[in-house]
């Protein structure tokens, strides 16, 4: 990085901040220098993260219990976030979720859960958050998926919606780039962490340390994306090497 390229004093807002990607996230921004905003339903683990962000990086942070499926959650969490800080600078959208498997049997309230976690939280933070975006030239992250880009037959749920975060993405590009916000889509493959696979067990039961990409190696591609000055990175994957090596 060159030093016009750092997060020195900038606000970063992260949802899903409680554990893996959004956790390692918070990591890496605050390690630039960032002050973060964690937002996550789990008040309790958002705090010893903060304070360990704290003690670690000499930042400011700020905890914000926040469910993003509840539209006045997320208006809550940008308007604590511009009283504290007084603006943002980065917004990373990366809760998610996966529910159920196959259609015929995913209940109403699994698809409905993933729908509104997964796409309405997004456009519910990104519309409340473009305004500030805009007056400090910052960046708009979203967190999408190896499975928004090809064909899933397993959970095409969970794929859909996150085709959908990339196309809004790439559209909310064409709409604010030229006022200044820069747009990244970043798309992790397997990621050895708590998020839930289709059977209801985690990454990280699934998959020995090595096998697949770390929490981390996405968070610094994020941070990566975030750093930029006057460009913005409009696309980052996040594979394991063998990846494609036998096909989808």
């Amino acid at each position: 990085m060159t030093a016009t390229d750092t997060l020195e004093e900038k606000t970063a807002i992260v949802t899903g901040a409680s554990a893996g990607i959004g956790a390692a996230t918070c990591h890496a921004l605050a390690s630039d220098g960032a002050n973060v905003v964690l937002a996550a339903r789990s008040e309790d683990r958002l705090a010893d993260r903060a304070g360990q962000l704290e003690d670690d990086y000499g930042v400011e942070t700020l905890v914000a219990p926040t469910n993003v499926r509840e539209e006045a959650d997320v208006d809550a969490l940008i308007a604590d976030t511009v009283e504290r800080f007084g603006g943002i600078d980065v917004l990373v959208n990366n809760a998610g979720l996966s529910r159920g498997h196959r259609i015929e049997e995913m209940a109403t309230e699994e698809y409905e859960t993933m729908q509104e976690t997964n796409v309405d939280g997004v456009f519910y933070a990104t519309r409340a958050a473009i305004p500030h975006v805009r007056d400090s030239g910052g960046h708009l992250i979203f967190v999408a998926s190896f499975a928004g880009q090809y064909p899933r037959s397993f959970n095409p749920i969970y794929a859909a919606s996150k085709w959908w975060v990339r196309g809004f993405a790439k559209s909310v590009a064409a709409q604010v780039g030229d006022e200044g916000v820069g747009v990244t889509v970043v798309n992790p493959a397997e990621v050895r962490s708590e998020f839930e696979a289709s059977d209801g067990t985690t990454f990280a039961d699934h998959f020995d340390e090595g096998e697949v990409s770390e929490p981390e190696e996405v968070a610094d591609a994020i941070r990566f994306a975030a750093s930029r000055t006057g460009s913005s990175i409009s696309e980052i994957d996040v594979n394991r090497r063998d990846k494609f090596a036998d096909g989808f």
